[in-house]
């Protein structure tokens, strides 16, 4: 009898033991407090933490086949990753160059620079602002007698980076050494995804392919893939304001037995186990193709609210000590408030889901 195949919001044997890795290693190189600590800091990205999940455990090279060096996985796998760094809020630029930047070069069959990524000896950041989603309007900058002249604004993680890969405005998406372009750190409200301006004069670049198809299958597999992360957030914020909430006294009794309460978390339990699904089912989709835009727009047009939400009980229901900068609950009101905006608003997301099963407004 031949196996079955994985029911979509389930977890394979596989996926669970990726989690496990995953989880592990986060719990214990990536403290909330040392999270904290590096925000405040200059480099606010982990690059040990960084290295052990690119080179030590090969998870850069998961979307990438394995005859380019990489692990052949799905975007099932990814969306292990994700999940977990989301619950760390880790400051490494898994999804911007393990994900987003791997799908465009994928789009371009640029196999020489998806075996760097693979062998994690190059980050990649596709040099889109953060803010854009699937199919939204992408800028770019001129090129003039073989020379990339202009700048990018919004580009996440882009001050890490080794390469990125800028649209241009022939068509083509070209290949710049980040060390060629002028990368200027902006201000950013969540510092684990630090955002920059990239400014390019009159730098030389290899055109890898054309620019649209590459951005759009990028994007959409940011988009969807981003669920996962906001699932990790959400699900973390609810477990740690639970064990808060039963070690917390007031009046002699554990805060978590008020009723008011009880029912605040149980609403945003289910909240969460909606989130769970869509998310999963998102990163199903982008696996097997199937319905793969409505998937997306789906888990998009819900997440943000979401794990918005998660963050806000949480710092409310921390009391006092959820106001203070030295517990972590901030770094995570901060990502679900920036992932709230990253590819395509959810506002724009139902708008485009309306389309897509053609519910468009009179």
């Amino acid at each position: 009898m031949s196996a079955q195949p994985e029911p979509a919001l389930l977890y394979s044997e596989e996926e669970e033991a990726l989690r496990a890795a995953v989880r592990d290693l986060l719990t214990d190189h990536c403290d909330p407090a040392d999270v904290v600590t590096r925000t405040e800091s200059a480099a606010p990205h982990d690059v040990p933490l960084w290295k052990s999940l690119a080179g030590s455990m090969g998870l850069a090279g998961l979307l990438i086949p394995e005859e380019l060096g990489g692990q052949g996985a799905t975007h099932r796998e990814a969306a292990v990753v994700l999940e977990g760094l989301g619950r760390a809020v880790a400051p490494v630029p898994y999804l911007t160059s393990s994900v987003v930047a791997t799908e465009a070069l994928l789009a371009c069959g640029a196999e020489d620079l998806l075996g760097e990524l693979a062998a994690a000896t190059t980050v990649a950041v596709l040099a889109v602002g953060l803010h854009v989603g699937p199919g939204g309007a992408v800028a770019s900058v001129r090129l003039d007698s073989g020379l990339l002249h202009g700048e990018l604004t919004g580009i996440a993680d882009a001050s890490v980076a080794d390469v990125l890969l800028v649209p241009a405005d022939d068509g083509g998406l070209y290949a710049v050494g980040a060390a060629d372009a002028t990368v200027t750190l902006q201000v950013s409200l969540d510092s684990t995804r630090p955002l920059a301006r990239v400014t390019l004069d009159g730098v030389s670049g290899r055109r890898l392919g054309d620019a649209e198809p590459a951005v759009r299958r990028a994007l959409r597999a940011g988009a969807g893939l981003l669920a996962s992360e906001q699932l990790g957030l959400a699900d973390w914020l609810l477990t740690e304001t639970v064990r808060y909430l039963k070690e917390r006294k007031q009046f002699n009794r554990p805060v978590g037995g008020f009723q008011a309460l009880k029912h605040r978390l149980a609403r945003l339990w289910l909240e969460i186990a909606g989130l769970r699904a869509a998310a999963r089912n998102a990163a199903d989709a982008l696996a097997t193709g199937a319905d793969t835009d409505v998937a997306v727009a789906v888990a998009q047009a819900y997440a943000a609210r979401v794990a918005v939400h998660a963050a806000e009980e949480a710092l409310q229901l921390h009391g006092g000590i959820g106001m203070t900068w030295e517990h972590p609950v901030h770094l995570y009101l901060k990502r679900a408030k920036a992932d709230s905006i990253a590819y395509g608003a959810a506002g724009r997301h139902r708008t485009v889901l309306a389309e897509l099963v053609d519910l468009r407004a009179p």
